[in-house]
Parts: structure tokens; C-alpha cells; sequence
């Protein structure tokens, strides 16, 4: 998978140089490029905010260097992404759904946003990583980023994901790993007995459990 993100601060993308995102990219599992919208911007000053026509407080991205900066690396199999709050909110059945594109551009916005004419002529989804603002689009992009790239085959071994919170419909049980007891507090039997028949079931009961008293919602949707 190719990952094209168009940004206005490059530097704040520090932690793809980091952990599993950084070894997917190195054996070419997934291709993370960073775009500079500035270096699209027509202006002298390479500026790429305005006033908002009508009036009200704060800045809009201008057109001409979003524009562009989208049409530089948008191809027919692409799939344009802007991060924004009006979007929907991003869960593991659209991180799932994404991981199938062969190539995401992901448009981080600042300021108040960015111009809706972007949106109409280029835009093919908005996406929001939660109910709550943020300064700029950049740490939604590395959450979206982080988590479609999960699902590409060749970052994480695939038995490692069968099981986690919200795939089943459920959250994820806990694990315990050595010493067996710690602070007076030991594992489960359950768990050191060998029988993976009840392992298993311990485990959906866990599941079953948090989930009812931290997220009734998943049982509700299920």
C-alpha cells in the first residue's frame, strides 16, 4: 500500500521513523510519502491561508495549492481522504475497508479548514478520529495511518489481530505474561492449566464481560 500525506508540517510525522511503521516501510510491506502543500502554493511567500468570505474568526486553506498538491500524486485507483470532524467517525470496520485500497492520500487541514471547492472537485471521504477537535489534521492522519497499515499484509502477523478489541464486536481480554504471581497478585489459573478449550471460553467470558461494563454500545450494535 502507498500512503501519500499532503501536509503543511511535514516534521510533526517523527514517529513513522519509529517501531512497526518503520519496519513495514523498510521491507516495503508500505510506502509512506509526506507532500509539502507550501511548495505548491503560487504565492511568493508561499502562503496558503485566507479570510473566510462572509466574515468570522480564523484563516481557510486556499484552493490553488491544495488543489494542486492533490492532483500531484491522485491517480485513477487513488483514495482521497481529508481529516476532518465532519467526517464519519473513523472505526475498525472503515480501518478494514481502507486497508483494501492499494493507495491513500490523506489532505490534513488547519486553521478553520479548508476551502469546500477541494472538497467537491477531489475529495472522496471526509473522516474524523473522534467526536473532538483538533489544532490541525497531522496526528489524525498518523492514527488513520497506524491503523489501516495493521491490516496491510506484511506489517503484523495475522493472528495477531484476530483477536482484539472491536474485530469481533467485542473489547479484548486481558493478558498475563511471567512471573506467574506479581504484588501478591497471580494469573488466572485457567490460563496455566493447558486446556486451550477453556482458555478459550475464559476468554469470551472476559470479553463479554468488559465490554458489557465499558461499552454496553457494542453489545447494543452486535
Amino acid at each position: 500500500m502507498r500512503i501519500d500525506i499532503l501536509t503543511l508540517f511535514v516534521d510533526m510525522f517523527e514517529s513513522f521513523k519509529h517501531s512497526i511503521i518503520s519496519r513495514a516501510v523498510k521491507k516495503g510491506a508500505i510506502e509512506i510519502n509526506l507532500i509539502d502543500i507550501r511548495a505548491f502554493s503560487n504565492d511568493k511567500h508561499k502562503k496558503c491561508d485566507d479570510a473566510p468570505f462572509g466574515g468570522g474568526s480564523g484563516m481557510v486553506m486556499t484552493p490553488q495549492p491544495l488543489y494542486d498538491a492533490i492532483k500531484s500524486v491522485k491517480k485513477r485507483n487513488s483514495h482521497v481522504i481529508y481529516l476532518s470532524p465532519k467526517g464519519s467517525v473513523l472505526n475498525q470496520q472503515k480501518v478494514q475497508q481502507l486497508s483494501k485500497f492499494k493507495h491513500l492520500v490523506l489532505v490534513c487541514g488547519h486553521y478553520e479548514g479548508i476551502d469546500q471547492r477541494v472538497i467537491d472537485l477531489l475529495i472522496d471521504e471526509e473522516i474524523s478520529v473522534g467526536d473532538y477537535v483538533l489544532t490541525g489534521g497531522e496526528l489524525a492522519a498518523e492514527v488513520l495511518t497506524d491503523a489501516v497499515s495493521r491490516y496491510v499484509d506484511g506489517v503484523i502477523e495475522k493472528g495477531s489481530i484476530e483477536e482484539e478489541s472491536f474485530v469481533s464486536g467485542l473489547l479484548e481480554y486481558p493478558h498475563y505474561t511471567r512471573p506467574a504471581e506479581f504484588k501478591k497478585l497471580k494469573v488466572p489459573e485457567v490460563l496455566l492449566s493447558g486446556n486451550h478449550a477453556e482458555i478459550k471460553k475464559w476468554r469470551q467470558e472476559q470479553s463479554e464481560q468488559i465490554t458489557k461494563k465499558r461499552r454496553p454500545d457494542l453489545l447494543d450494535s452486535n
